[in-house]
């Protein structure tokens, strides 16, 4: 096989239709849209509207509850923590808060504060404060020999005041 004689599969390159190209083309005229009416028409807006008939989404059942007032936490794990202390971008001597996690690039963000969960190993002795934390994650901190806080999320304050 040389260079020249590369070819797609049949099949594989179709043209585009042209429509509204004179009755020759096959969708000459009306260009497929039929006859008269709102989808003949540019600017469709239909949105699930069924012509007076009781639409989909109000024939079905609702389920659940979405609480507006639920605390978005910045999940941090141990096996992170210990990483970015390898690395050398978390100081382990000094109080670790939601402040310097984002200044050493371990959160993206704060939301309503940061929450810590206990994947992976930590050997580092850290002192942490947190608006959240799994027991075996405060039990893993308490085994390597550091203290883990536990404050109120950052919106209960505000609600609180």
């Amino acid at each position: 096989m040389k260079l020249h004689e590369l070819r797609d599969n049949e099949g594989a390159n179709q043209k585009k239709k042209r429509v509204a190209r004179g009755p020759g083309s096959g969708k000459g005229k009306t260009a497929g849209r039929g006859i008269k009416g709102q989808t003949s028409r540019s600017g469709v807006a239909l949105n699930g509207y069924e012509g007076g008939q009781m639409p989909l989404y109000r024939r079905l059942p609702k389920r659940g509850f979405s609480n507006p007032n639920r605390l978005k936490f910045a999940v941090v794990n141990l096996g992170q923590l210990q990483g970015f202390i390898d690395a050398g971008k978390l100081d382990a001597k000094g109080a670790v808060t939601a402040d310097t996690l984002l200044e050493a690039g371990v959160i993206r963000r704060k939301l309503d504060g940061v929450r810590l969960l206990g994947n992976g190993e930590l050997k580092a002795k850290l002192d942490l404060t947190v608006a959240g934390a799994s027991k075996s994650a405060i039990e893993a901190v308490e085994k390597a020999g550091g203290k883990v806080t536990v404050t109120t999320p950052a919106r209960q304050e505000a609600a609180a005041e």
